[in-house]
């Protein structure tokens, strides 16, 4: 008897630092990455989640590769980069940084001058997660930075445990062919408001309804997007990769 006791207090002892394990793994800040292609890609994208992120405590860092101004608006000053800023306010982002590509023109250089300030990012910040940009959207800006952080984020960093591809309003959807299909939902039922609130600083990127881009749409697009889960509301992804290292498991 003695001795089964004392194997169940093991067991139990056991048990109880796994327990424990996993509640450190859930509050452990993370260090977060978003790389986009133009300023409101990120919020299109994965606004809900990065005001998720922010209000658990987590220090998240946003890339923007072009400067979005030139070639749409031909020089013509909407003030974007303040609007950039205000945005990433609104959702708590710790750190913008802004690569000032030439706007709609990534196949203008070559894909190791995009790769390089990612790699070097990466190397600095050590992120435990990247969000990116689907690259099978109809934007080639979209396409080649896609590429590029393919490449900026094998799996050589071992900081890096997962990265996740999202959707492009106006963009994604207007493909062919389709090939964007989510493997996850996330909850940003708590943080929607804030996700549309963020598009409304990028005034010169809003459009009238039903445009994809207006704030209407793009509610409708999360609410939708939760209710295929039974969710209020909820951004979705593609799995580019995960990692589980260290005998981590699930």
């Amino acid at each position: 008897m003695r001795t089964m006791s004392h194997c169940l207090l093991r067991t139990r002892s056991k048990s109880e630092s796994g327990r424990v394990e996993r509640m450190q793994q859930a509050t452990k800040q993370r260090r977060v990455l978003v790389i986009a292609a133009h300023p409101d890609d990120e919020v299109l994208g994965c606004g809900g989640v990065v005001a998720l992120h922010a209000k658990r405590g987590d220090l998240v860092t946003t890339i923007l590769a072009c400067e979005g101004e030139s070639h749409r608006y031909q020089g013509r000053d909407v003030a974007m980069e303040q609007h950039t800023h205000n945005a990433a306010r609104m959702l708590g982002v710790n750190d913008v940084r802004l690569l000032g590509f030439p706007d709609q023109q990534l196949d203008t250089v070559t894909l190791t001058k995009i790769v390089t300030p990612l790699e070097e990012a990466i190397g600095e910040l050590q992120p435990t997660l990247v969000y990116c940009q689907w690259g099978g959207d109809v934007n080639r800006d979209h396409h080649l930075l896609f590429e590029a952080a393919l490449v900026a984020t094998r799996p050589v960093e071992a900081c890096i445990e997962a990265v996740y591809a999202f959707d492009t309003a106006s963009s994604t959807e207007w493909a062919y062919p389709r090939r964007f299909v989510p493997d996850t939902w996330v909850d940003i039922s708590s943080t929607l408001e804030q996700k549309l609130d963020a598009m409304r600083c990028y005034e010169s990127e809003l459009r009238d309804y039903p445009h994809p881009r207006s704030v209407r749409a793009l509610e409708h697009k999360a609410r939708a997007w939760g209710n295929q889960c039974s969710m209020d509301a909820a951004e979705v992804f593609m799995t580019v990769r995960r990692t589980l290292r260290e005998g981590r498991v699930g």
